[in-house]
This record gives structure tokens, C-alpha cells and sequence, in this order.
């Protein structure tokens, strides 16, 4: 197969995927869940005309410089006034209070004087003032919240103050992680002479985690196509499985054709991509299989181009790439026939716009450059040289 460009092996993921089923939870567990039904408001907010500020509630037309006005009683949060205000009469009034049946203006108690059981009226109003309506901030059946919206602090909160208890949202995605390599051992085990510590996995699970999917790191697979087909079977019942190395053509890269003898439908083989492009995607039964490279760089780069939109693509959530715009803290010299993405620091300048800048070492092996980095800057296919300080693409990462 021809290699594709990002925006189109990103499109066949997105067109490939569906969303998954639903299931109810409550706010307090709903914290980053998406969204799978609208939500619409169980009751009115504000209930009821209640007082923005602590002072008096009375009659705008009572409200002449130097009236002397009787107070009649109190309203606070939770305690309103029973009776009503009728001419020259006020009612102590606090925020969050009902405004009492009569009133049509809170006169704020830095405009007036409290003398005994009587409040004079210092800075007569130019009219009505102070009052939070009743449905200001919304009514009964109004949306709250699409779906395919996701759930964050603040609409949450809206959500609770608008009487909804429970949500219906997408299951997360499970997605079942397998590293390969004869070569690979586990962190705290130490390597003998040809060994490397698998890392990749520990990387791709917070990820994962903050895209809204569940990660399940199944074990490293041997270079042996019967213990690849093995971790295979066990994976199936996942919905997304991301094998992390063995994509290349080299004679010990067997994972895409234990996949294949499996049953592996392919969707795409090989990405335009600089670091990545041995990425490849497909489907096994129901579940979705994202193969990424095995070096650190190319694979969570690779995942964080490709995995995320499949899996918000099976939350039913928007997955669209977001671009950051910076300055070229250096030259940057043209491009050639892959997008690239070139790890970069991050940092505002003088002038408060972003300043992105490469580091000299964009090895796919190199992890400690990847930790650092602030953004990735999208280079497009054959794209022109770019001047130090001249305007450029981030993705962050």
C-alpha cells in the first residue's frame, strides 16, 4: 500500500470506528465521561426573583433621596419574608434571598442608613436594580448539555444545580496494550547484556487514561508468532488493542502477521509520518487494532496522532485536531516527502505569544527529549524553510 497522509489515516480511523454503548452514572462519578444522551434541566435557576446583593428590598418608587422607610421584617438564603412590601415599608434582604411580593428594587445597603427600625435612603436608584429573575441562568427542559459534550467541573456543577442526578455516557473504551520484543524486560527487573526496559507501555496508560479510554497492559510478547497469537487471543474482547513493536519489515517483526493470521481486516499499512511511519490500523472481529512502532518517541507520538481520535471517535466525542500557534524560536529548515513532528520547549515571550523551539536531538529512541517537551511543531509535506520568529503549527502534546 502507498503511504497515507496524517489527516487521511486519522479520517479512516475516525470513518472505521463507531461509537460504543451507554451506561448510566452519577456526577460524582462522571468527572471527564462524555456525554452519550442530551441533558435538559429538571427546574428553573433561579427559582424565583431573589436578591443580588445584601441590602433592602423595596419599592422603586419609595426610593427618593432622604425617604424614610420602615423595616417590616427579613429575608435570607432558604428564609423568606412571609408578607408582602407595601408603600414606605422595607424588608432587610440578603443575597440569595426571595424578594418579597411588592418589591421591585434591592436597595443596597451602602445607598442607605440604618436608623433603628427605620432605613433611609442615601443615593435614590435610576431604576430597578439587584435582582437575579427567576430563570436567569436557565428554565425547566432547557439543554443543558449535548451529546458528545464532556463532563467537566463547571458543567457538572450546571448539571446538579439543574436537578439532574444521574447521566448517561459512553462506556470507556478498554484498551488491551501488548509490547513485543525478546529483548524487553520489565521496569525494576534488571536487563542482561542485549536488554532494554520496556517503557512504552507506562507512557501510552496515563494517555490513554486522559483521553477517557481504561488501559490494560497485557505483557510483553516474545519475537515468536505462537506467544503473539497467544496475548491476540487474549485481547480480543478489548475494543481497541495497540500492539507496540514488531511493525517494521525486519525478519523478527512478526506482529502484523500474527494479526493477520488471526483474522486481521487491514485499514491502512505505513503513515507519511517522521516519527511513525510504520503505523499501521485494522479491525479484528469487533474490536480495533492500532499497530505502533517500538521506539519510545514513534510510538507515543504515533498514539497521540492516531489512538486518541479512535478512541474519542468510540466515545461519540469530537476529534478534531486543535493547532497552537508560536514563533520559530530557530530556523527551520524545509521539509521533505513525511509530515514531521519535532519535539520542541515551550515558552510565552515578551510579547505574550508563544515561542516553540526544537530541540537538537529528535532521535525516536530519545526519551528524555520527549519528557521535556512542551509541544510538538507540525512540519507538512514538503513544507518551505521557516525563519527564526516567523508564525508556525504546535500540536500539544
Amino acid at each position: 500500500m502507498n503511504m497515507l497522509r496524517v489527516d487521511e489515516a486519522r479520517a479512516l480511523i475516525v470513518a472505521a470506528t463507531r461509537s460504543l454503548d451507554s451506561e448510566m452514572v452519577r456526577l460524582e462519578s462522571a468527572a471527564g465521561r462524555v456525554l452519550s444522551e442530551p441533558v435538559r434541566a429538571r427546574l428553573t435557576q433561579p427559582p424565583f426573583d431573589a436578591s443580588a446583593m445584601d441590602g433592602y428590598a423595596v419599592r422603586l418608587a419609595d426610593c427618593r433621596a432622604g425617604a424614610r422607610l420602615r423595616v417590616v421584617g427579613e429575608a435570607a438564603a432558604g428564609r423568606r419574608f412571609s408578607g408582602q412590601v407595601v408603600p414606605g415599608c422595607a424588608v432587610r434582604i440578603f443575597t440569595g434571598g426571595a424578594l418579597p411580593p411588592g418589591a421591585d428594587h434591592v436597595l443596597i445597603q451602602e445607598d442607605a442608613d440604618r436608623d433603628g427600625k427605620n432605613v433611609i435612603v442615601r443615593n435614590p436608584p435610576s431604576g430597578p436594580q439587584n435582582i437575579r429573575h427567576a430563570g436567569l441562568d436557565f428554565r425547566s427542559g432547557d439543554l443543558l448539555a449535548d451529546a458528545g459534550a464532556e463532563l467537566s467541573g463547571p458543567l457538572l456543577a450546571l448539571l446538579a444545580a439543574g436537578g439532574v442526578r444521574e447521566v448517561a455516557v459512553r462506556r470507556r473504551p478498554r484498551v488491551a496494550l501488548i509490547a513485543n520484543g525478546d529483548e524487553l524486560v520489565l521496569p525494576g527487573v534488571m536487563p542482561e547484556e542485549d536488554g532494554i526496559v520496556c517503557s512504552i507501555p507506562f507512557g501510552l496508560a496515563p494517555m490513554i487514561e486522559s483521553w477517557g479510554g481504561a488501559a490494560d497492559f497485557l505483557g510483553i510478547a516474545k519475537d515468536d508468532p505462537h506467544d503473539i497469537g497467544a496475548f491476540i487471543d487474549k485481547a480480543r474482547e478489548f475494543d481497541l488493542i495497540v500492539p507496540i513493536g514488531g511493525a517494521s519489515v525486519g525478519d523478527r517483526d512478526f506482529m502484523r502477521a500474527a494479526f493477520e493470521a488471526k483474522g486481521l481486516s487491514p485499514i491502512f499499512q505505513k503513515v507519511a509520518l517522521k516519527p511513525g511511519k510504520p503505523a499501521w490500523f485494522g479491525a479484528l472481529g469487533a474490536a480495533f487494532v492500532l499497530g505502533l512502532p517500538g521506539n519510545p518517541a514513534s510510538a507515543l507520538i504515533g498514539a497521540r496522532l492516531f489512538l486518541k481520535p479512535a478512541i474519542r471517535a468510540l466515545l461519540g466525542a469530537p476529534a478534531g485536531e486543535t493547532y497552537l500557534r508560536a514563533r520559530a524560536g530557530d530556523a527551520l529548515p524545509a521539509n521533505g516527502a513525511r509530515e514531521t513532528y519535532l519535539r520542541a520547549a515551550l515558552w510565552a515571550g515578551e510579547d505574550g505569544v508563544w515561542i516553540a523551539t526544537p530541540f537538537s536531538v529528535q532521535d525516536s529512541s530519545v526519551l528524555s527529549v520527549l519528557a521535556r517537551s512542551g509541544v510538538l511543531i507540525r512540519r507538512a509535506i514538503d513544507a518551505a524553510k521557516v525563519e527564526k520568529g516567523a508564525l508556525i503549527e504546535c500540536v500539544k502534546f
